[in-house]
């Protein structure tokens, strides 16, 4: 699924060609159950594009176009309409194609921006992090997928930044020391930044809204990698069940 990193690097290509410009038509495949956002979305004026948390934020000159990529979503500006294309942004200058192979994206127009997530994961505040999950009970992975705690973060990037700050995926996070906790939030923050810089993450299908697949799959140290040696002790990665995700962690680095 793409994360914070894929939807950052699909809005900041995408939204060069965005602003300014004014949906003329939302052509849809077989979502009828968008008919009422596109009837919404039409004739609307784009001001702004951002991230939001996993959401890519259309800011029109009425209302929100609220856009999640889903498990295989993707958006590509000016592309061909394809077998898995949903849905198609007609504007009056070029276009944006959602293609979405599992159709669990969705694309709706909302009076304001969603509401109900926390603090974004690269500008919340090492203080508020701690304090946060401190109050929070439950095993840490399961605790930096929930998007009500922190918003943006995902299974790929749980793992790799739990196995930086050599966290165990089960450990009890309101158990978690300041230190420990502080730390974490820091190996978040530098994952995160790495990730942005390298484009993402293409484990799939994920590709920005050129084309263009990510780099950051090549320096992941534990996601997907059972059975190998952990780059830091040589010890093999292993792969267990947390919150129904896949987990990824070294047993001699990360001890619990």
């Amino acid at each position: 699924m793409p994360e914070l990193p894929e939807v950052e690097t699909v809005v900041r290509t995408l939204a060069p060609r965005l602003v300014g410009r004014r949906i003329h038509a939302v052509i849809l495949k077989t979502r009828k159950a968008w008919a009422a956002s596109a009837a919404k979305l039409r004739g609307r004026r784009i001001q702004r594009v951002e991230r939001y948390g996993k959401y890519i934020l259309l800011h029109l000159d009425r209302g929100v176009g609220a856009i999640h990529l889903g498990m295989t979503g993707k958006l590509m500006a000016g592309a061909a309409p394809g077998a898995y294309t949903r849905a198609v942004l007609v504007l009056d200058q070029g276009r944006v194609v959602f293609d979405d192979v599992r159709q669990f994206g969705s694309v709706r127009w909302l009076k304001r921006p969603p509401d109900g997530l926390g603090p974004d994961a690269l500008s919340i505040l090492p203080d508020e992090f701690v304090t946060r999950m401190a109050q929070r009970r439950g095993r840490i992975k399961a605790l930096l997928l929930n998007q009500a705690f922190v918003r943006g973060i995902g299974n790929i990037y749980a793992d790799e930044s739990l196995f930086r700050a050599r966290i165990h995926p089960l450990a009890p996070a309101n158990r978690l020391s300041k230190d420990r906790a502080l730390r974490l939030h820091r190996c978040i923050v530098e994952v995160l930044s790495e990730a942005v810089a390298s484009g993402g993450s293409s484990i799939s299908d994920y590709v920005d809204a050129d084309g263009r697949p990510g780099w950051f799959q090549f320096q992941h140290r534990v996601y997907q990698r059972t059975g190998e040696p952990c780059v830091a002790c040589g010890a093999k990665i292993r792969r267990i069940l947390v919150a129904q995700r896949s987990t990824h962690y070294c047993p001699r680095c990360q001890r619990q």
